[in-house]
């Protein structure tokens, strides 16, 4: 028997029409988008696809996608939380990382897929979600969390400045404060500020 060893190897060209694609179109609409199983059986290609925001989903799940992407930004503290600028203002510990406090509760955790993003922040408002959406193409950007004028009133500032021509809600169902006085404040400075203010 005789073995010929073709002289370029990689792809079949249906294989690498359908990478391509599904690189072009990630590109064009810059968000989180889907194959019907994986375009091929190869993990560091599969890898290299979810690295480009490309995830392979089976017929029995495509019911439960969301159209949207959900970001969760994690309060994230450490055992030295008293000794930082902020634990010295606010001397009570919480979301120290890995505590009860600190995870996901409830329903919310329930309802949480496995592709959402969680981006761990230090402080009031996180740089990292900022980074994440500038180069972004959202039609809408809605916050809810708490605490509603400490957490997600940095936040938002933070997500406007990084969209300034995006719309961007306020669900006032979905945030909340220990203080309902500085709640509604906040809300104002955010009208101010041109956010969209929805469910008062």
């Amino acid at each position: 028997m005789k073995v010929l060893l073709a002289e370029n190897a990689g792809f079949c060209f249906g294989v690498k029409l359908a990478v391509d694609s599904a690189i072009k179109t990630q590109n064009e609409y810059n968000k989180k988008i889907y194959t019907l199983g994986p375009l091929i059986h190869n993990s560091d290609v599969v890898n290299y696809l979810e690295e480009n925001n490309i995830y392979a989903i089976d017929i029995n799940n495509v019911d439960t996608l969301n159209k949207d992407d959900v970001i969760f930004t994690f309060d994230t503290h450490q055992n030295n939380y008293l000794e930082t600028q902020e634990g010295k203002n606010l001397p009570i510990e919480h979301c120290i990382k890995n505590s009860d406090g600190w995870k996901l509760y409830g329903k919310v955790n329930t309802a949480k897929k496995e592709h959402d993003i969680c981006i761990e922040k230090t402080t009031f408002g996180s740089l990292e979600l900022g980074n994440y959406l500038k180069d972004k193409n959202y039609q809408n950007v809605t916050l809810v969390g708490v605490v509603s004028n400490i957490c997600v009133l940095s936040n938002a500032v933070i997500v406007k400045s990084a969209l300034p021509e995006t719309p961007i809600f306020i669900d006032v169902k979905g945030i909340s404060s220990n203080d309902l006085t500085m709640q509604v404040k906040a809300i104002s400075i955010l009208e101010n500020l041109q956010f969209n203010i929805i469910n008062k």
